[in-house]
């Protein structure tokens, strides 16, 4: 492991390779913009996600281009792709699959279920009870699925995209801590600008028949092997050891600020610099700066981190304290 890490960090990026990184992502995010309109910032970080290998949580209240952004970006990759609509009576082996027995040729046989893809999305995942979520932990985790003590392992690229709705919302489940720290990052929608808005309700009110998501403008621009060369691209971009221990500092900062219950574990630095890279990919550089991990603490971390009871009493917001920790914790200069 630490020898393939060591080849990865001395074997940069050429131009050209940056270069073609860059233009990729620039024509999967106006391929998205054909079906989404505005959250630019949003696109953005799912980009990020989906370089860095990792997968997404989004949430926001119902209505926002939650689905049609996760459905978009998978139209773009000519993938195999899979919806789940979590629900209250969801069972796991809807998720993964289960072991049938044949009757004619008296033996067990194992029925795949919509896991094994390489675009899940799982629409709504807080609906379902904490059990069917768990079903997805191995597969997010180690690429695999287990069935019956036999493992199935899915060939990459995999990534999930699940939707949640706001967890005050009627018929929401929390998702437990462990669930929540397989997701690269917790992507949080709002309601578009007043532009934005106007444009959305133009194109979707402009002869269209009721409200359907209209994908049909969007065109498979890439491949497994495109996504596959674009993560291996982000992957050797240059870490200085100045930035990894911002970092560092920065994670640990959150065990020690009373703002914090519980602070954000090794995974959240790991998710730091894999995400600050995507950062720099979608930015035409070869090297992370301290700026790059600034700019997705919130959505590497929010997830990661427990309130203190005082702090939740008073309505403070994860994020708001994350604000603080960033006047507080010195970023490298230069």
């Amino acid at each position: 492991m630490n020898e393939s890490f060591s080849s990865i960090a001395a074997n940069p990026p050429s131009s050209a390779e940056l270069q073609w990184a860059g233009d990729f992502l620039q024509t999967l995010r106006d391929e998205v913009g054909q079906a989404l309109i505005g959250q630019q910032a949003v696109v953005d970080q799912v980009l990020m996600a989906l370089s860095a290998a990792g997968h997404a949580l989004i949430e926001g209240v119902p209505g926002l281009g939650k689905t049609l952004l996760v459905r978009a970006l998978a139209a773009c990759v000519d993938a195999c792709f899979a919806r789940i609509q979590f629900t209250a009576d969801l069972m796991p082996s809807d998720v993964t699959g289960h072991a049938l027995y044949n009757l004619r040729e008296e033996r067990f046989e194992i029925r795949r279920g919509p896991v094994f893809c390489h675009f899940l999305l799982a629409d709504e995942i807080n609906r379902a009870p904490a059990k069917t979520q768990a079903a997805l932990l191995e597969v997010m985790q180690e690429g695999q699925v287990t069935i019956e003590g036999q493992s199935f392992p899915l060939p990459p690229p995999f990534m999930t995209l699940a939707t949640q709705n706001p967890v005050e919302h009627e018929g929401t489940y929390p998702l437990p801590e462990a669930q929540l720290d397989r997701f690269l990052l917790k992507i949080q929608i709002d309601y578009p600008s007043i532009e934005e808005e106007t444009a959305l309700l133009r194109s979707v009110t402009g002869g269209q028949v009721g409200d359907k998501l209209d994908l049909s403008r969007v065109r498979a621009v890439a491949d497994l092997e495109a996504v596959l060369n674009l993560q291996r691209i982000a992957a050797r971009l240059h870490v200085g050891d100045a930035v990894l221990d911002y970092v560092v500092r920065f994670v640990v900062a959150t065990r020690k600020t009373p703002g914090f219950a519980i602070g954000a574990g090794p995974r959240g630095g790991m998710a730091l610099i894999r995400t600050a890279r995507a950062q720099a990919l979608l930015n035409h550089r070869d090297f992370v700066t301290p700026d790059d991990v600034k700019s997705i603490v919130k959505p590497a971390l929010r997830h990661r981190l427990t309130l203190a009871a005082e702090y939740e009493m008073e309505g403070t917001q994860v994020d708001e304290v994350l604000d603080d920790l960033l006047k507080q914790v010195a970023a490298p200069r230069g």
